[in-house]
């Protein structure tokens, strides 16, 4: 067993099913969605981010290049609610702008899992 890979492929599943966790709920119930759990998928995208770093395989270039999108994805909704926060009063109408740019980062996050399980498929022992 590759222990390398078994943490990476923690990491990389990690940050999809905490990702996921964040944007599951009713979008008009603001208290669905914690912001410690939207804290947690972007240290955890972080991470996944920088284990991919040294992968030099093409499967690898697409795998950081999802990482990059999530990472993007979910600084922009964190971003975005903070300022809301400082700024006005965050509405149902706003937060959907929040869920809206980490759905976009859940479906980078299934396009990494989804390669990461196709490349581990296809390595012969």
């Amino acid at each position: 067993m590759n222990s390398e890979k078994v943490i990476s492929g923690f990491f990389i599943i990690l940050a999809l099913t905490l990702n996921f966790g964040f944007v599951y709920g009713d979008l008009s119930r603001i208290e669905f969605h914690s912001v410690y759990e939207l804290v947690a998928a972007i240290t955890v995208n972080f991470i996944a981010t920088i284990m991919k770093l040294g992968d030099k395989t093409q499967t690898g270039s697409v795998l950081l290049a999802t990482s990059f999108v999530a990472d993007l994805q979910l600084i922009a909704a964190a971003i975005f609610w903070g300022v809301i926060n400082m700024t006005s009063v965050m509405t149902p109408e706003l937060f959907t702008t929040v869920v809206s740019l980490a759905v976009g980062a859940v479906v980078a996050n299934v396009i990494s899992v989804t390669l990461f399980v196709g490349e581990t498929l296809l390595l012969k022992r």
